[in-house]
């Protein structure tokens, strides 16, 4: 059966090693679902998009030894369940960096560990977290891995008792004390960063009589002003982070700095759902990657380059509650993109000095060939889905006909991806077949063939 070679999900042509002086954009690698790529798949599909950095919610074997040599950065997690076990017992922290990190590194590049998720959501284990995250510090200072990795633990907006204006964001006062303060003292102690989970979505969907879809999702609007700053505000997602900063400050702990470890918007939800939908989630990708990639803070922060990991790099069909919990996706589980996001040439042009591999803007006549530097297998199994499923004529290229000749694997498989490309109008994405094609502008000579173009 041949190989799917898809189109990929454009916007990630963006997640590749950005200057020190823009903001860092990496992916959330979920796996709540039993139909994903293998861990050895997913680090290819990673490495031919340009992704370096991943975040995953556990320290799974399988995904660790994928990554190694892999130059991919990844935070891992100690899951909630496990966060007693951690704060009461030195020896079972000591323990767990020894069986769960220190196999893999560095090799693996672990530059972070998320000790639980959310955990202020659930008042029974909140009373763990500061100790467990003293623990497993102490066990990196033990085994001379503190230097390499930081910790910290993710928290969810819901930690707000205020979040508008941003000038007025606040802790909830119940958490301040008992461990608010003491984990943001021990964050600035190790030098990490406060990990902060903000779903714009959220907010517009419970209150999308008040809230501007444009402002939720970084398209023009006429922006918001802060009545404490006479700050404005032209997207959600900034004024959410600044109401973060503001309650650091308000705690006393404004050097501490914020990475935005999930967000993203569904491509589907249910009907009460409201701005659910693929147009939408295309937007608020493609909008938040445009705006972290100017390398501006936010406008309490200005000089502090946004630094966040979409959510999630697969649909999740086995993750429980609403419709949207399984379609947050960039890609379906068979590496096909989820939706289109339309950008321009200029913004689409890799920044990693690999043009050409992957998918950008092109106008007026353009074609499909293959890239002669991929492995055979590779070239021959983009070729096989190409002519099979993806539907392109193949017809010139059999034993006799007009394109045969010559005979020759990267000639076949040019004819083949450019049929694809053609047919499919010559969309952005469409000649790229996992890194074995990809466009040029010049007519492709191979003998005698004539290489058709769209009309």
């Amino acid at each position: 059966m041949a190989v799917s070679f898809l189109p990929y999900f454009l916007i990630l042509s963006f997640l590749s090693a950005i200057d020190a002086h823009s903001g860092m954009v990496g992916v959330n690698y979920g796996r709540i679902a039993n139909n994903l790529p293998s861990p050895e798949k997913v680090v290819n599909l990673l490495k031919s998009q340009g992704i370096n950095r991943i975040k995953i919610f556990d320290t799974d074997k399988n995904v660790l030894t994928a990554l190694a040599n892999s130059k991919i950065k990844v935070i891992v997690a100690l899951p909630n369940e496990l966060l007693s076990s951690a704060a009461s017992h030195q020896s079972f922290a000591d323990n767990w960096i020894k069986t769960h990190i220190m196999p893999y590194f560095p090799a693996t590049e672990i530059e972070a560990i998320a000790v639980g998720n959310e955990v202020f959501v659930d008042p029974t284990i909140t009373p763990y977290l500061v100790n467990a995250m003293k623990n497993i510090h102490t066990s990196l200072v033990k085994y001379k891995l503190d230097k390499a990795i930081k910790i910290s633990s993710p928290i969810a907006l819901s930690a707000l008792a205020n979040s508008y204006p941003p000038s007025s964001g606040s802790f909830k006062p119940e958490l301040i004390e008992p461990v608010v303060k003491p984990m943001l003292a021990l964050l600035q102690q190790t030098s990490s960063y406060l990990m902060v989970n903000a779903y714009p979505f959220f907010a517009y969907a419970a209150n999308a009589d008040k809230i501007s879809l444009d402002y939720a999702l970084f398209k023009e609007n006429a922006g918001n002003i802060d009545s404490g700053t006479g700050l404005k505000y032209n997207s959600l997602f900034d004024a959410q982070i600044d109401a973060v900063y503001a309650a650091l400050s308000a705690v006393g702990f404004k050097g501490v700095k914020v990475m935005v470890t999930e967000t993203g918007w569904p491509s589907v939800g249910d009907e009460n759902e409201i701005g659910a939908s693929e147009s939408n989630a295309a937007a608020y990708n493609a909008g938040l990657v445009k705006r972290v990639l100017t390398g501006k803070g936010t406008p309490l922060r200005p000089t502090e380059p946004l630094n966040v990991y979409l959510f999630a790099l697969f649909n999740e069909n086995q993750k429980p509650g609403p419709t949207s919990e399984r379609n947050y996706g960039l890609f379906y589980p068979n590496e096909g993109k989820v939706y289109n996001v339309p950008f321009t040439k200029k913004s689409t042009t890799p920044v990693n000095g690999n043009r050409g591999k992957v998918p950008v803007t092109h106008e007026g006549h353009t074609w499909c060939v293959s890239n002669g530097e991929v492995a055979k297998e590779k070239l021959q199994e983009a070729l096989d889905y190409a002519c099979g499923e993806g539907g392109a004529d193949c017809r010139p290229i059999q034993p006799g006909a007009t394109c045969y000749h010559p005979e020759s694997l990267e000639a076949h498989a040019s004819y083949a991806f450019n049929s694809y490309y053609q047919k499919n109008s010559r969309r952005v994405g469409t000649c790229f077949f996992g890194g074995a094609a990809h466009v040029v502008t010049q007519p492709p000579r191979y003998g005698k063939c004539e290489f058709p173009t769209g009309h």
